[in-house]
């Protein structure tokens, strides 16, 4: 999961060399990936009105879903 959202994010951005994932499991089983970029890059992650990001989280619960599994994706800024 966490290789997918490395790959879409690092071909949106400028500094893909900045681009990290974290990956961890909550209480109820969800995972939960933190998307960290350049400060620089922020915005077109997370794009005009928040469309971007809506469409990474969209792609991210569909691979999920498909493992029978829940994602929560967030997004943290350097």
């Amino acid at each position: 999961m966490d290789e997918l959202l490395h790959y879409v994010a690092s071909i949106l951005v400028d500094h893909p060399d900045e681009v990290v994932v974290e990956s961890s499991t909550d209480d109820e089983g969800t995972i939960v990936l933190r998307l960290t970029v350049s400060e620089d890059d922020i915005g077109k992650v997370i794009g005009k009105q928040g469309r971007t990001a809506r469409a990474m989280r969209n792609l991210m619960h569909a691979a999920a879903e498909q493992r029978q599994q829940r994602v929560n994706v967030q997004f943290v800024d350097a």
